[in-house]
């Protein structure tokens, strides 16, 4: 469904992406682990096309149709969304307003609770109450991909395991998602179709092992995990 090609992305003339190829088939879940700064993020802004990233070689496909200078809302009318790590608060606009004019189904009742429903959207949530709404916002518009950024940054184990639970049922074999993560705490709830170790904007180990690959990291750190994988 997305296959990348040696993309190299900068950001504010600083080159952060170096060389990435990657593939996530239908049906499949992929893990992308890497330390503050290895160009994750960046990696996730160049996939749905936000301006501030810019993309000076390499392709990416989705649904094997070229998207790299597609806008951002053309990449997403074709399925690929998103969950940001640091989701905005907007006053004025109320979850259940949102709700009512981008749902494609109820699944977000079954994930927010009901009183976050009346609450502005973001505003004063905390950390996993955020998480909630952008997981609950983003289902409702049944993409086909999704990129969940830092989904487990600031999420007690409860809603984890709500989130969890929310990405196995939603993720068919029609369907195909992409975790980012620097804490790696999701990984005790998913398993993952591979895994990957972002480093200083490339991609240094992709395996089906992820337990091998998290182990190294919690034992010894990143820098433990590129030495050895390289």
């Amino acid at each position: 469904m997305l296959k990348i090609t040696d993309l190299h992305v900068e950001c504010e003339g600083k080159k952060i992406i170096k060389g990435i190829s990657l593939q996530i088939k239908k049906g499949e879940l992929h893990i992308l682990l890497g330390p503050n700064g290895s160009g994750k993020t960046t990696l996730a802004n160049a996939i749905i096309g936000l301006p501030n990233c810019k993309i000076k070689k390499g392709k990416i496909l989705f649904c094997k149709k070229e998207v790299q200078n597609l806008k951002p809302e053309k990449r997403s009318k074709l399925g690929i969304a998103v969950t940001f790590q640091h989701p905005p608060a907007i006053k004025g606009v109320k979850l259940f307003q949102l709700f009512d004019k981008v749902s494609k189904n109820k699944t977000y009742k079954k994930i927010i609770p009901e009183h976050l429903l009346e609450r502005e959207m973001n505003v004063g949530f905390s950390g996993g109450e955020k998480k909630l709404s952008e997981l609950a916002q983003v289902v409702s518009l049944d993409p086909k991909f999704i990129i969940f950024d830092e989904v487990d940054s600031g999420t007690d184990v409860k809603n984890l395991q709500m989130i969890a639970k929310t990405i196995k049922k939603w993720l068919t074999k029609k369907r195909c998602a992409l975790i980012i993560t620097h804490q790696g705490t999701i990984l005790k709830f998913l398993k993952p179709t591979f895994v990957h170790v972002l480093y200083d904007g490339k991609i240094v180990c992709s395996s089906k092992n992820w337990r091998k690959v998290w182990n190294t990291i919690t034992r010894h750190g990143y820098e433990k995990c590129k030495k050895c994988q390289i």
